[in-house]
């Protein structure tokens, strides 16, 4: 399976980059083909601009900026998400990525004055990310990391596209251990991807 991996933490030497490298592993172990896009790596500009959205219900033209990112989307078969939830969302660059890549044309279509899903290439879902806070605080403010996940970006995959989502909470109280009991159980998730 070709698997998009969009990766967004800035320091090469966090623990999400240990996840990351780690869903990375697993997901190669596993035989699966491994698209490795780290944002910040790879420099992308998450700034919308404004002839970019003056474009942006133009299909024909409006992925002409991010075609390169385009290209890698439609190819995936499955897409996974490593990334830190900052302030109860995803890091800026991630929901950039999302602004200036999932298109009219590319994530869904206008049909009639309604959105219809389009990447239905995309038959797995998943998403491995940490939180400062406990599930708990997350519930509270209505978590919307997992729920863009779990719903939004669900509802522009494949039908059949079970999301999933594996978190670690309280990332202000983990210890050497939480952190490695987390890492072995999203490689052993994301290896029966």
């Amino acid at each position: 399976m070709r698997v998009l991996v969009l990766y967004a933490h800035p320091d090469p030497e966090s623990f999400g980059a240990a996840l990351h490298a780690a869903a990375v592993e697993s997901l190669k172990g596993a035989g699966h083909e491994v698209d490795d896009c780290d944002l910040y790596a790879e420099g992308f500009d998450a700034v919308l601009s404004r002839e970019e959205r003056a474009g942006y219900h133009d299909v024909a033209s409006n992925t002409r900026p991010v075609a390169a990112y385009v290209e890698r989307v439609r190819r995936a078969e499955a897409l996974v998400l490593c990334f830190p939830v900052w302030n109860f969302g995803y890091p800026a660059i991630l929901k950039g990525f999302f602004d200036r890549v999932f298109l009219p044309g590319v994530s869904f279509t206008m049909v009639a004055g309604k959105a219809r899903p389009n990447l239905w290439n995309i038959r797995k879902l998943a998403a491995v990310t940490t939180y400062g806070g406990s599930r708990w605080r997350a519930m509270l403010m209505g978590d919307p990391p997992r729920r863009i996940v779990c719903r939004a970006l669900r509802a522009v995959c494949h039908p059949m596209a079970r999301p999933l989502y594996l978190a670690h909470y309280d990332m202000n109280l983990s210890t050497a251990e939480s952190r490695a009991a987390f890492i072995g159980r999203a490689a052993l998730k994301l290896r029966s991807l």
